[in-house]
């Protein structure tokens, strides 16, 4: 009825609901049999429009010809996706880079949860893309964080765990026999009555890493969403809205001058409001 339309554009309409059958939004295996009014509101997906520039303030740490380092406030997604094609970090760097339109990603080289705060760094040409890439598979880029985390952990240590999608809800990420190897150190920096600051420090760059290596040993960060806790535990504590994670330090290797560079962020405003109410 539509050849003017490919046949995967199609499907992401009718997934997306601008294809009805008398009105009401169907599967691609409804069957229709005559007589049905099909109707379709054309227009361009969002995921093809979501690579345009937008002024979105940034906190720059550093800029220079090669880098750009973003302290990345929470809330805010850094790559588009399903819910989020516009208002992301992405769009924020084109913006005020217009040159990373060119590369992969807008030079986005590591992500944050939308609701982790922190240094995030970005290349602004190819070849610094990719040798950040090269540092990251080398695990030579060195991440630590700071967490809040529920109980009182008794010692500092490493977490060695594969973490892999969830079996059965797969919107989660676990740790499991098959997944892929994740490795993370731990640091006890200030305990509280019921809960612990730590620093942790990735070897590797696992989605929700931290998060899960956390929940796997007992002691899920406070106002974590996914794998946290919200009943039982100290009103302070519950009424936190996102995972207290903050990503603090970011040291590489430049690479244009090949020096040694680290950058630091302090703890945001409402994880330390939260430190002072239980402290």
């Amino acid at each position: 009825m539509f050849p003017e339309h490919s046949r995967s554009r199609m499907q992401a309409w009718l997934r997306e609901g601008r294809i009805t059958v008398d009105s009401a939004r169907v599967e691609g295996k409804r069957k229709v049999w005559g007589g049905e009014r099909v109707r379709l509101e054309s227009g361009v997906a969002p995921r093809e429009t979501a690579a345009q520039p937008e002024a979105i303030p940034l906190d720059i740490v550093h800029e220079d010809e090669a880098l750009l380092v973003i302290d990345k406030p929470a809330g805010l997604v850094v790559h588009p996706g399903s819910g989020n094609w516009r208002g992301t970090l992405l769009n924020a760097i084109l913006h005020h880079a217009p040159q990373t339109a060119a590369l992969p990603r807008a030079g986005i080289v590591h992500r944050l949860d939308k609701d982790t705060s922190g240094l995030l760094v970005v290349a602004k040409t190819l070849a610094a893309q990719t040798a950040l890439a090269r540092q990251l598979h080398a695990r030579t880029v060195r991440r630590e964080y700071v967490a809040l985390v529920h109980g009182k952990l008794a010692m500092s240590g490493t977490v060695d765990a594969p973490i892999g999608r969830h079996p059965v809800q797969r919107t989660r990420m676990a740790v499991a026999a098959r997944g892929k190897p994740a490795r993370t150190h731990y640091a006890v920096l200030r305990r509280f009555a019921n809960a612990t600051l730590v620093q942790c420090r990735l070897e590797t760059g696992r989605t929700h890493q931290i998060r899960v290596h956390m929940h796997a040993i007992g002691h899920p960060l406070v106002g974590d969403p996914v794998y946290g806790r919200r009943t039982g535990v100290a009103a302070a504590l519950a009424a936190f809205p996102r995972q207290a994670l903050h990503a603090a330090r970011l040291a590489l290797t430049h690479p244009v001058t090949r020096s040694e560079v680290c950058w630091e962020s302090p703890l945001p405003a409402d994880i330390r409001t939260l430190l002072d109410s239980i402290g």
